[in-house]
């Protein structure tokens, strides 16, 4: 059976097809999604995986009105297919183009933005509550795939959500992760059994009818109460259903009708409900089937075998796992921790190395900090691994845990800085700023692999209480030496105008002391190495001498390094014209890291331009 053509907005005939049809538009969805993320890059294996759950979902609900609440949204690209974005699948993660995630500004059918995990439940039962609040008539679903249930906040809301007693309908997505198991062919045949269509009709009817009267209600109440009990005799109790929800399933994934009947059922509930359904991650491409875990964010491809289109060269992240190998070998108090990153964060080769020393807490970075904390008061040196924007969430952690008693906590922060396709859901663009509001905190930010090397040897030996080496996504540019260990140095001498960075940002200063050379100005660079607990010695005395001062960082404005060297020569009486270029008020879009620096005036060019005009010569 041939699918009919997608063309704009699918979603509202998608009821209307057949089961047939349905099967072959998804297979259609799942053909186009090979090529479009093979061409762009992107978040695969667990958007084939939900390819029959998305156009069952479509076929019952309509998301334009009811309310599909996305956990993290890396299964959202055959939701933004069917709902008019099919056309703009060429240009996903792209700049300019669609977003990787959900995104309310993008569509109607997106209710809510997502990028981080944990949260859907929590996100949906506000919505669930708002309806209440406003007498509005709509379905509200929250989509949570089994790795999230790792993350603390899943609980909380799961928690809430299964006592609020209106209609909330949590998926559960379970691709890898058993939990709940049937236990024996008894309560397997059970369980079946209470999923079958008749069973479910019957169920349904019988209890509207005995709803009706007094009589009919107290029979109704004391069959219920004996099915219960045999239930929990015969089946292993559901956690789900201790906090109150109905709990239906597990549910084969891939099967489109069945999944369309438990959808529609669900939807007649007035109560909260979870149904646990099954998939296959990567389902329908045998190299993400295979290696689901690579398939899961991916660069561009051959959608034919899979081969990456340019294999991945010596970045940040494997520069840090591999001196955290070499530092271990010499200490046997190094350990490692990851908040369920262990490829993304370079430690797969420490894992494999020292699994005594190595371990995971899953999508749960305020644990992974508690623990490092708990770890560090007795006696070993935790090295927790982690992204600056999932850093974030372990905020309260740091202060309170680590901080506060100056413990010896190492924070690998990875992606620090603009990281890209992923968007402002994922720049790490804040760290700077809530890093250096932790006291007792030490902030290192290496410009190359060799500084990082040397830092994170500082940091693990030489350094007390906590302390965060931060680096960017990729490669090192065209500076790859190192500085020392002092916490700023001259990378070049002049005395026209002071230029300040850290991190990899040195490498686009190089490049615009070079273009005001062109000018005639000589630009004095002073090179950051250590941004919390600043020390602006070196950059008052290039002020002393230049009087104008430029500072550019991939971070928001608001509690910057610029802000802070600003308040610096205020204290200092040292009047300059000054010049702070950073990421802005608000969040960056996504796109690639060159383009979204040439619109912040970040690359060379634009920090030469922004130079000129604070000298009168723009």
């Amino acid at each position: 059976m041939t699918a009919p053509a997608i063309k704009h907005e699918y979603a509202p005939i998608l009821s209307r097809l057949s089961d047939q049809e349905g099967e072959a538009l998804c297979a259609q969805l799942r053909q186009e999604l090979v090529e479009d993320v093979a061409r762009t890059g992107g978040h695969l294996a667990s958007n084939l995986g939900a390819v029959e759950l998305t156009v069952a979902l479509h076929r019952v609900f309509d998301t334009s009105v009811d309310r599909l609440v996305f956990d993290v949204g890396h299964q959202c690209y055959p939701h933004k297919i069917l709902t008019g974005r099919r056309e703009n699948m060429s240009g996903l993660r792209q700049y300019g183009g669609i977003a990787g995630f959900p995104k309310p500004n993008e569509s109607v059918h997106d209710a809510f933005i997502a990028g981080h995990a944990s949260n859907s439940v929590a996100v949906a039962l506000g919505m669930a509550r708002a309806r209440a609040v406003l007498g509005e008539d709509y379905q509200v679903i929250a989509l949570i795939g089994d790795g999230a249930l790792t993350g603390g906040l899943a609980y909380e809301g799961l928690s809430n959500a299964g006592k609020c007693g209106q209609q909330l309908l949590v998926i559960l997505n379970d691709n890898g992760m058993s939990i709940t198991p049937n236990v024996g062919g008894v309560a397997d045949h059970l369980a079946k059994q209470r999923l079958k269509p008749q069973y479910l009709t019957f169920k349904k009817h019988y209890r509207r009818i005995m709803k009706k009267t007094a009589p009919g209600r107290a029979v109704y109440r004391v069959t219920h109460q004996l099915k219960q009990a045999l239930k929990q005799a015969l089946l292993p109790c559901s956690m789900f259903e201790d906090m109150g929800f109905r709990y239906l399933g597990p549910v084969d994934g891939h099967n489109l009708s069945f999944l369309t009947r438990i959808l529609r059922y669900a939807k007649e509930m007035e109560e909260p409900v979870l149904l646990h359904v099954k998939t296959v991650k990567g389902k329908g491409f045998v190299p993400a089937e295979e290696n689901p875990d690579a398939f899961h964010g991916i660069a561009p491809f051959d959608p034919h075998t899979g081969a990456l289109k340019r294999e991945p060269g010596e970045n940040f992240s494997t520069v840090f796992g591999r001196t955290l190998v070499r530092m271990a070998h010499q200490d046997k108090r190094v350990c490692a921790i990851t908040a369920a990153m262990t490829g993304g964060t370079g430690l797969e080769r420490f894992a494999q190395t020292f699994p005594d020393r190595f371990f995971d807490v899953g999508i749960a970075e305020g644990c992974a900090a508690s623990m490092a904390a708990g770890m560090a008061k007795q006696g070993v040196i935790p090295v927790f691994a982690v992204y600056s924007t999932f850093l974030q969430r372990a905020y309260d952690m740091l202060l309170h845990d680590a901080a506060i008693d100056n413990l010896h906590v190492v924070l690998g922060v990875d992606r620090a800085g603009l990281v890209g396709d992923d968007g402002e859901t994922h720049h790490g663009v804040f760290d700077a700023a809530y890093l250096d509001s932790v006291p007792n905190m030490t902030v290192l930010a290496p410009a190359s692999f060799a500084e990082l090397e040397v830092m994170l040897e500082r940091a693990l030996f030489r350094l007390n209480g906590p302390v965060a080496v931060r680096y960017p996504r990729g490669g090192e540019g065209r500076y790859v030496g190192t500085s020392g260990d002092g916490p700023a140095a001259i990378l070049r001498w002049g005395g026209d105008i002071t230029l300040v960075s850290y991190g990899t940002e040195i490498n686009d200063v190089l490049e615009a002391a070079e273009l005001l050379e062109v000018q005639g100005i000589q630009a004095e660079i002073v090179k950051l190495n250590q941004i919390t607990p600043l020390v602006p010695e070196l950059v008052e005395l290039s002020v002393r001498k230049t009087g104008v001062l430029l500072v550019a960082e991939e971070q928001a404005a608001r509690g910057s390094v610029g802000q802070r060297l600003a308040a610096c020569l205020e204290v200092a009486g040292l009047p300059a014209k000054m010049v702070l270029v950073s990421c802005g008020e608000g969040f960056v879009p996504h796109g690639a890291a060159a383009l979204l620096k040439r619109d912040l005036s970040l690359d060379g060019a634009g920090l030469a331009k922004k130079a000129l005009e604070v000298l009168g010569r723009g």
